[in-house]
């Protein structure tokens, strides 16, 4: 830490004090802006004041006790990959970043792995393989693991063990006054099911313990399809959530995108099929495709993920939305990213920007797996059709190109809305807190029970709402009305 510049840094002082001077960087420090780099979407790095590194639970203990005491707004950063900006970063305040934070241990007796907030899902799988075990985490192996659990988490497994959410046995919380608890089905369950997509709204998760399943291979990889296949394409989509509840191994994400390099509209499905089996019926339709390229191949869910995931250095405009599975919805989805994509034409050169327009199944059976673990706190059982969770993005070069990108990306997400309201039942309620932006009304669409549970959750374990007031980031309960 610069010694010149902390003098000039009121919001260092408490973290001085508190015996924390190692683990700070500012501004003038070298790491300050190597860890900034590191957040996925540009438009997520900001410029806190300072940024502290606690090495252990007593030590973000100690940083939320002095920060929370000089009244100092700070963020909680786990992998740094939500597209929002603010949500876990902050201009002016301090950034807690859990990324030491990084351990993984797995027991063989109980078959569960404890997995620091700070590390990514790519190592958890790494380690995991060497049991022949893997874990619910994300498809992209640079998500960090505390922002993906605690906003829900869909993962290869989730058609057959829920959310990545739904996986989490115990949380280990640090509340706002400080105090270090256990969560879980045993005590304070109230809270262990908040945790369960409820976001930042109760205080600082610094271990998560998870059950994990059997997975020595899988079958998988990427199909891309060319523009001309686009209508069987939204046949398919439109026919998969009722595939899932034949095929539950069979797992797919349709990304349809605009890619710079062919200069058109391609559809890019991930598959993986998690026992292994290459002729799955479940995706024969998929593989009858034309194809520009095809990657599927036996291997493991962690080599896959470095064929799964997002370009970083961007700045990412992303808007998401749940429907009813509806192929006329469906099309209608595709109809606007192609606006969008000629939209974006007209204003940024081809090689600067990259659209997806993302298709993912979720059948009504996947709550029943909620349901068995205790449930979680999203309210998508409520839902009483398979939908699909529609996510419209685009990816620019510039601050400015995004201000132009943003509204139209927004724009976009309404249309597909507003076509659903016509078909009966066309809208589901819930919206993907991971694929949110920070406009979207993400807790509202909970649900009033349980946006009243999180209500009564965060007035018992953080009276003096430090999570609501302090740490701003993310989607605050405090902010739904009832």
């Amino acid at each position: 830490m610069s010694q010149i510049t902390q003098s000039l840094n009121p919001h260092v002082a408490p973290l001085l004090n508190a015996g924390l001077q190692s683990q700070i960087l500012l501004p003038a420090d070298q790491g300050y802006g190597a860890r900034e780099a590191t957040y996925w979407s540009r438009a997520a790095a900001l410029k806190p004041a300072c940024i502290v590194r606690p090495r252990s639970v007593e030590e973000v203990s100690t940083a939320v006790k002095a920060l929370v005491s000089a009244g100092e707004k700070f963020a909680v950063r786990s992998g740094g990959h939500a597209p929002s900006q603010g949500v876990s970063n902050i201009n002016g305040g301090v950034t807690i970043d859990l990324s030491l934070i990084d351990h993984i241990e797995y027991d063989d007796v109980s078959e569960t792995v404890k997995i620091g907030p700070g590390q990514r899902w790519r190592q958890v799988y790494k380690e995991l393989q060497k049991h022949n075990r893997t874990a619910a985490g994300s498809r992209d192996g640079s998500v960090g693991v505390a922002g993906f659990l605690l906003g829900g988490g869909y993962s290869w497994i989730t058609t057959r063990k829920g959310w990545g959410c739904d996986n989490v046995l115990a949380f280990e919380v640090v509340l706002g006054d400080g105090r270090i608890i256990t969560a879980d089905e045993n005590q304070h369950a109230d809270l262990f099911r908040a945790l369960k997509g409820g976001g930042n709204n109760f205080g600082v998760v610094t271990n998560f313990t998870m059950r994990t399943i059997s997975c020595s291979h899988v079958w998988g990889g990427k199909l891309i399809a060319p523009n001309e296949a686009m209508p069987d394409v939204i046949r398919i989509c439109s026919s998969f959530p009722e595939t899932l509840s034949k095929f539950p191994n069979a797992n797919v994400v349709m990304v349809i995108s605009y890619v710079p390099e062919r200069k058109e509209i391609v559809a890019s499905a991930a598959l993986v099929q998690t026992q292994g089996a290459a002729d799955d019926p479940g995706m024969r339709e998929l593989m009858a495709l034309p194809k520009i390229m095809d990657t599927t191949k036996i291997s493991t869910i962690y080599d896959l993920t470095f064929e799964f995931f997002l370009p970083h250095n961007y700045h990412n405009s992303w808007f998401t939305i749940c429907f009813k599975n509806d192929e006329r919805i469906v099309a209608k989805a595709v109809e606007v990213h192609q606006n969008l994509v000629e939209d974006l034409k007209s204003f940024a050169t081809e090689a600067d920007f990259r659209t997806q327009c993302i298709l993912q199944p979720l059948p009504t059976f996947i709550a029943e797996h909620s349901a068995a673990t205790g449930g979680n706190i999203m309210g998508i059982e409520r839902h009483q059709s398979n939908g699909v969770i529609f996510l419209l993005s685009a990816m620019m070069k510039t601050p400015e190109q995004e201000a132009f990108a943003h509204p139209r990306v927004k724009a976009g997400v309404e249309a597909v809305k507003e076509f659903a309201a016509t078909i009966e039942g066309g809208n589901l309620p819930w919206i993907y807190m991971n694929y949110a932006d920070k406009t979207q009304d993400v807790l509202g669409g909970y649900g009033i029970d349980n946006v009243r549970k999180m209500k009564e959750v965060a007035a018992k374990y953080d009276p003096y709402q430090v999570f609501q007031k302090f740490c701003p980031g993310g989607w605050k309960v405090a902010d739904v009305k009832l």
